[in-house]
């Protein structure tokens, strides 16, 4: 099962990454240790905080027409991601 969201700024890309987040089962602080930083900047990504990067890049994004769609891929009950994302 997938799960697809257009990303229009910071917030919803937050929403987007807090539920992938929850679908692996991995709690803010979790994530922060895999990716090697903090717990707060995980929860600033999830709020959607402003930033100067963020800020311009869906200015760019914006200025030229450009649209971002995330996909989550939930996997199977049985522990399988059938999500599609293999290459091949």
């Amino acid at each position: 099962m997938q799960y697809q969201g257009r990303v229009s700024g910071p917030e919803s890309l937050g929403r987007m990454l807090q539920q992938a987040r929850l679908v692996a089962g991995l709690t803010q602080r979790e994530l922060a240790a895999k990716l090697g930083t903090t717990q707060k900047y995980i929860w600033e990504l999830e709020a959607g905080k402003p930033s100067i990067v963020m800020e311009r890049l869906f200015a760019a994004m914006q200025a030229t027409g450009m649209e971002l769609t995330a996909t989550i891929s939930v996997p199977d009950p049985d522990g399988v991601d059938h999500g599609g994302g293999g290459h091949g």
